[in-house]
């Protein structure tokens, strides 16, 4: 049982105002900003109390950096992440668990667990990358001769 402290409040509070997964860092600047006074120290310690009990979503950034998020689902979810602007989307998946289940089960392990993050772009960064990429072209000139 975790106690409800100031300091833990404060950080469910300013988790609520964000829909992508930040760093312990970005989460205690926020706090700062808002006139919070909290150390470091006691925002990482809250953040994995936190994400062990369920409450926040833990993903690991492809450089060994751990991220939190508050959970949308408090159920056994997935994550499609945005690449460019961190927009997270939950997701259910039954016929993936059932899959999963039964590879763990042909090859004799039991008590499974696992998570589960698709990255790419979301429909916003996708089109902006599109829109930027036709910018990068030089317009076709059909009175430019190629051999000069």
């Amino acid at each position: 049982m975790q106690r409800n402290t100031r300091q833990r409040a404060a950080i469910l509070e300013t988790l609520s105002r964000q829909d992508d997964f930040r760093s312990a860092q970005q989460i205690h600047e926020q706090m700062k900003s808002a006139g919070e006074t909290v150390g470091l120290a006691t925002v990482y310690r809250n953040l994995q109390a936190l994400a062990r009990s369920g409450r926040l979503d833990l993903l690991v950034a492809g450089d060994g950096e751990s991220l939190y998020r508050q959970c949308e689902d408090t159920g056994h979810h997935h994550h499609l992440v945005c690449r460019e602007c961190g927009r997270t989307v939950e997701f259910l998946a039954p016929k993936l668990e059932s899959a999963m289940t039964a590879i763990a089960h042909d090859h004799g392990f039991t008590d499974v667990d696992h998570t589960l993050e698709v990255f790419g772009l979301c429909e916003d960064c996708a089109s902006a990358a599109e829109d930027a990429g036709d910018a990068d072209e030089p317009a076709a000139n059909d009175d430019e001769d190629p051999a000069r």
